[in-house]
């Protein structure tokens, strides 16, 4: 056998072992996920977000798919019922995650200019779980939905 044959057996053997050694860390991501520490409970994140004000039902509106095929891309959308006036409008949006190692999803800051108290964006997800969005109005009242989210292939892996 001659050296350059022995060198392409060689490179075949190490892109195998690779390609096995990558799967089998995909495979294993959802067990590490699950294994992480987070950052605070969520509904710690949540009362720093609002300390002692009671949170009420209603005015959110959260958009988010119940099943998620991939939890490195999700779309997300928060809308809150307010005319966005200097007198009445929304100062800011928390979204909250149960599982993920980090609870504070996002908070977006909105000014009467804004027109429309509406955002949205992607997200990554580890795993099923329940999402929280919070708005934070002017006149220091605050309100809130949920939605649930299945996941079947997690994100959200550090490390």
């Amino acid at each position: 056998m001659s050296t350059r044959s022995g060198r392409s057996a060689m490179d075949r053997r190490r892109v195998l072992a690779g390609a096995a050694g990558a799967t089998l860390a995909v495979a294993l991501r959802p067990a590490i996920a699950a294994t992480l520490p987070r950052t605070e409970t969520t509904e710690a994140a949540i009362r720093r977000f609002l300390g002692d004000n009671p949170i009420r039902p209603g005015r959110v509106t959260l958009d988010l798919p119940p099943l998620v095929e991939n939890g490195n891309t999700v779309p997300l959308a928060v809308s809150v019922e307010s005319p966005m006036t200097a007198e009445d409008h929304v100062r800011r949006i928390g979204v909250f995650n149960e599982k993920n190692p980090q609870p504070n999803v996002m908070t977006v800051h909105l000014r009467p200019g804004a027109g429309r108290a509406q955002v949205s964006t992607r997200i990554r997800l580890a795993d099923t779980q329940r999402i929280t969005a919070i708005a934070e109005m002017s006149d220091g009242t605050y309100w809130s939905a949920s939605a649930d989210a299945i996941v079947t292939l997690a994100a959200c892996l550090e490390g």
